[in-house]
């Protein structure tokens, strides 16, 4: 494979995307290993409670991020610089409207997460705890979804890269300083935490008017909150909103699926998903220059280069997807073996282990088309693509599992992000490629 111009292109989004990608679960994992030394489970089955809530808020108000990138290289490609401005703007007003409801609903939330989560007795105090400390961390987690969103948008994934690891290194200093310098247990990690979110936050900040400052001659406020725009802003948003529901609904059955099997199959489960994820993290970094640059080119009306970015986008992902097939292959085993001792876990794994091999390859094909989807903001064929593959998945799953048990679960998963991939294949076909 030659690398050409677009590659390097391509690599220099993709790169810094990866690795912000892989930093975002330490901030949990982080928190797990502080109070894990603590000398009571009911502390790592807390912050488990409210790092699993607070994970879903905020995946389902990603479209912040999302819809903002879209836009955004659209308006760069356009060289519209006032279009640019006025969708900072109105992205972090919007961020910033839906935290105060967050913030003014917590008690809501929090009801919902003990009926939902049902954490025992001992466990139930502490996270609500951690959850009504970490509530007040919104506005910087959502404000950074949109200044994230804007700086891919903007073709830059370097300062979001920064802006993660920085977030983790507070984050760990800030919650060892509070639990153990201090004496503080769970608020302590949870305090640690909301510093860790306003320090990204105050960094991001920094750096847009750094590197970004001379753009503010460009800012026209009238027109930033007009009908129109903020019609179609929403209107990108809600369906990627809906798409996440749809995505969150298959995952959490997934998980609640295989949690009926027994603690053994739930653990075979959750240890492979760890090698899809880990493959999600990397084409996420390429979903991300799919948004950047194919926004870009869209905007610029550049039917060439746009065509040639989803072909090299599709080539990376198809070098990809064999790299990690290969890699699994031959150390898949050790790997389980670094995430479980439990023999009864790795012994049971075996008959599972092919789907966690033939996933790569057939899940590629949706994350490259999710980033060119949002790029051109074709979020109507994204929510049609996942209902449909939602169906599948659901569909394979009632339909096989009472002769193939939990194979039927995991076929159930590939059918459905192979299938995203072909649907998504079809709607390019039909409603993308034929405008530029």
């Amino acid at each position: 494979m030659t690398i050409t111009r677009l590659d390097r292109r391509i690599l220099r989004i993709a790169g810094p995307s990866i690795v912000s990608n892989i930093t975002v679960p330490l901030l949990g994992l982080v928190d797990v290993a502080i109070v894990g030394h603590l000398g009571d489970a009911a502390y790592i089955g807390a912050i488990a409670v409210g790092s699993m809530t607070f994970n879903l808020i905020y995946w389902i108000f990603g479209f912040l991020r999302m819809g903002t990138s879209g836009m955004t290289s659209q308006a760069f490609g356009r060289r519209d610089m006032t279009g640019v401005m006025q969708l900072l703007v109105r992205s972090m007003a919007v961020a910033l409207a839906v935290a105060l409801m967050l913030v003014a609903g917590q008690w809501v939330l929090e009801w919902l997460m003990v009926r939902l989560m049902r954490p025992t007795a001992d466990v139930e105090p502490l996270s609500r705890m951690y959850f009504s400390i970490c509530v007040w961390g919104a506005p910087a987690v959502l404000g950074l979804y949109g200044l994230m969103g804007w700086f891919v948008g903007m073709q830059n994934t370097r300062i979001p890269m920064f802006v993660s690891i920085m977030q983790n290194v507070v984050n760990i200093c800030a919650s060892l300083t509070l639990v153990y310098g201090l004496g503080l247990r769970i608020e302590g990690v949870a305090i640690g935490t909301v510093i860790a979110q306003y320090a990204g936050l105050a960094a991001a900040a920094v750096l847009l008017l750094r590197h970004y400052g001379r753009l503010g001659r460009y800012m026209v406020w009238t027109g930033v909150l007009r009908r129109s725009e903020l019609g179609r802003f929403f209107t990108v948003n809600r369906d990627i909103f809906l798409r996440t529901l749809c995505l969150v609904a298959v995952n959490l059955y997934f998980t609640s699926a295989g949690a009926r099997q027994g603690a053994v199959i739930l653990a075979v489960n959750t240890v492979l998903m760890q090698l899809f994820l880990l493959f999600s993290y990397v084409m996420d970094g390429f979903a991300n220059a799919g948004e950047a640059l194919g926004g870009r080119y869209y905007g610029a009306h550049n039917g060439v280069a746009f065509r040639d970015t989803v072909r090299r986008l599709f080539l990376w992902g198809l070098l990809m997807g064999v790299v990690f097939t290969a890699v699994y292959a031959v150390g898949g085993t050790p790997f389980l073996r670094l995430l479980t001792d439990d023999e009864a876990v790795i012994g049971a794994s075996a008959a599972y282990f092919p789907w966690a091999l033939v996933i790569p390859l057939l899940s590629m094909a949706a994350f490259v088309w999710d980033g060119i989807f949002i790029g051109v903001t074709a979020t109507r064929g994204m929510l049609v693509s996942l209902a449909i593959s939602a169906a599948v998945f659901f569909a394979t799953f009632f339909g096989l599992y009472p002769s193939l048990g939990n194979h039927a679960l995991w076929l159930a998963m590939t059918l459905y992000l192979a299938s995203r991939g072909a649907v998504q294949t079809v709607i390019y076909r039909r409603e993308i490629a034929g405008r530029i």
